[in-house]
């Protein structure tokens, strides 16, 4: 299924049918502010498997999306000077790093002691977690090691028959968010993307 929403100002009752498909255990694609990502209900076992097959990817781990800083601190070790960086970035186009907490569920780290969480500058998907009360898995538009797809329209065609909704907000830009590693002493960059990660150089 493919609905149009208000990036600026997205529709409830269509933030409403997103939460309820993910309160169902279903899986849905997304806009955040920087490409396009699948997501789940980071709790059901179930729909983050089908998300590793969507992508065909092994189970090595998700990222995931919390609306906001408090939320991060149930899933991650945050140190002070992490939280000063966070407060001063998010929202925004990074992804984040750390030591996870228990909270975390297995099947999002296996095998992992670090977690790595967004909060994009985007309010569809922010409103959806928030609507939803926890975060969702969110990971690109692809197939693993190929490229992302960046046109709602297409990515209805190539991956509509896998999940139950493609939020359309229109074509975005195709440039992924920086990865910034804070699990340790110091900032480590992982991945230059849309963030600035001049300060972390």
């Amino acid at each position: 299924m493919l609905i149009e929403i208000n990036n600026l100002s997205p529709e409830y009752p269509k933030i409403k049918q997103a939460v309820d498909i993910l309160k169902n255990g279903g899986g849905i694609v997304y806009p955040t502010d920087t490409i396009y990502g699948f997501g789940c209900d980071i709790f059901n076992k179930n729909a983050v498997d089908r998300i590793y097959k969507i992508k065909q990817k092994k189970a090595t781990g998700f990222s995931f999306i919390c609306p906001d800083l408090n939320e991060i601190a149930k899933y991650a070790l945050v140190s002070d000077y992490a939280y000063k960086l966070l407060k001063r970035l998010l929202p925004g186009a990074y992804t984040f790093i750390f030591k996870a907490t228990k909270m975390v569920p297995k099947d999002l780290i296996p095998n992992k002691k670090t977690v790595a969480i967004r909060i994009p500058d985007n309010r569809v998907c922010l409103d959806i977690v928030k609507q939803l009360g926890h975060p969702i898995v969110t990971t690109s538009v692809n197939v693993t090691h190929e490229p992302h797809f960046s046109d709602p329209l297409i990515i209805d065609k190539e991956f509509g028959d896998n999940v139950d909704l493609v939020i359309d907000a229109g074509i975005l830009a195709n440039d992924p968010s920086s990865v910034i590693d804070l699990s340790g002493d110091a900032p480590v960059i992982v991945r230059r993307g849309k963030g600035d990660v001049t300060m972390f150089e």
